[in-house]
């Protein structure tokens, strides 16, 4: 059955939650001390599916389980495939590992010259400031890193990349990302952007950050102001179902725009969440009227233990496709693979080049029909011929 929603209601409300004052409930430090660790906790508030019980006992194995009470109360507690519970809440299949699958699937950790920096691209590099996040993805492509389950002792070292970008001058482009950068206290951040800002090689800087759909209690005007002092910082969210454009979202969205942050939003293709072209157009249209611009939507990685949530990638070109010339060219994101082993995003395309030759490039539009270019007043050189050999059809 094709998804469907009322285009008007913004989830909102403190659910189970009700009873809490609502200066504490607006409290981001009150979410996170209050958040959803245990499996006991889990089941005083909801019945767990045999896999999702088994899936919390070797959670502490391979990522743990932590979950806001903000978020939690998107959760379908009857439902045991609600999209929002899947991301989540661990199941058994975490703990079965693919020959495929690898504990470092996109090669961060050879492209690292020191310790919680990756210098992948040629003019920007990604900057791990923290290994903590306000609550666990199941399928989190840092999952041997993030909330140290697995052991692997990453303790972030704020000078040590400092260090590094000062001394790299084709650097020009910084990513904050961990875990998540806005778990930091305003002050620290205020700090680790002033630096950066310093830098005079350095010309943009970005956070990639969950927290505004995990907990959008901690998007202040302390924060703002923040940002406004050392902006503009771009900032990209990361929501994967409408259900979690919430009212609250919506809120913070506006905040971190007035403030002078340009947003958007990278999507992961799950299974049995978002690999549908209903939802993902209204998520991408409710991401337009929270004044974020649909970004990414990524293949999910190979990570340990994701089989049950990777997509397949058909479908993920075939969502692109009921995008394209379907709703405005701001809504649709690019679809990417993060090449496996540390080849970097790739762009994954519906075919709608049919060939080149002498005389003219064939393609088709986004019903199918087949158009005609010239190209007699070009030079076709020998990477178009290339191309062609490729591409025909």
């Amino acid at each position: 059955m094709p998804y469907t929603e009322d285009r008007t209601t913004w989830y909102e409300g403190q659910g189970l939650w009700s009873d809490i004052p609502e200066d504490q409930w607006k409290d981001w430090t009150w979410q996170l001390r209050n958040r959803i660790t245990t499996l006991e906790q889990l089941e005083e508030r909801m019945t767990l599916a045999a896999e999702e019980r088994e899936g919390c006992r070797h959670a502490n194995q391979k990522l743990a389980m932590a979950i806001t009470p903000y978020f939690f109360n998107l959760i379908d507690r009857d439902d045991p495939d609600c999209p929002v519970r899947k991301q989540v809440i661990p199941r058994a299949g975490e703990m079965e590992v693919s020959a495929e699958e690898m504990l470092d699937p996109v090669g961060e950790d050879s492209h690292s010259p020191v310790p919680g920096l990756v210098h992948r691209y040629p003019d920007r590099v990604l900057f791990l400031v923290t290994d903590r996040c306000a609550a666990y993805c199941r399928y989190c492509t840092r999952s041997r890193l993030v909330s140290n389950a697995q052991d692997y002792n990453f303790h972030p070292e704020f000078e040590q990349g400092l260090a590094y970008i000062e001394s790299h001058p084709e650097v020009r482009d910084v990513l904050l990302s961990g875990g998540d950068p806005l778990l930091l206290s305003d002050k620290k951040l205020d700090y680790l952007l002033g630096r950066l800002r310093q830098i005079p090689h350095v010309e943009f800087i970005r956070i990639g950050s969950r927290i505004p759909v995990f907990m959008p209690q901690r998007i202040t005007e302390g924060l703002c102001d923040v940002f406004r002092k050392h902006g503009p910082i771009w900032m990209s969210i990361h929501v994967n179902h409408p259900k979690e454009c919430t009212a609250e979202l919506k809120d913070a969205c506006e905040r971190l725009s007035f403030a002078g942050v340009p947003l958007g939003n990278q999507s992961v293709l799950i299974k049995d969440v978002n690999d549908d072209t209903d939802v993902m157009k209204s998520l991408i249209h409710r991401l337009l009227r929270m004044r974020v611009r649909p970004y990414y939507i990524y293949q999910c990685d190979l990570i340990t233990g994701s089989a049950h949530l990777r997509a397949s990638v058909c479908k993920g070109l075939e969502i692109i496709k009921s995008l394209r010339g379907h709703t405005t060219g701001y809504a649709v994101p690019q679809y990417v693979i993060d090449a496996p082993g540390g080849g970097g995003k790739v762009p994954i395309n519906p075919q709608y080049i049919a060939k080149i030759d002498d005389d003219a490039i064939h393609f088709r539009n986004f019903e199918g029909k087949l158009y005609r270019y010239p190209l007699k007043s070009f030079t076709i050189d020998d990477d178009c011929r290339c191309a062609e050999k490729e591409i025909e059809c």
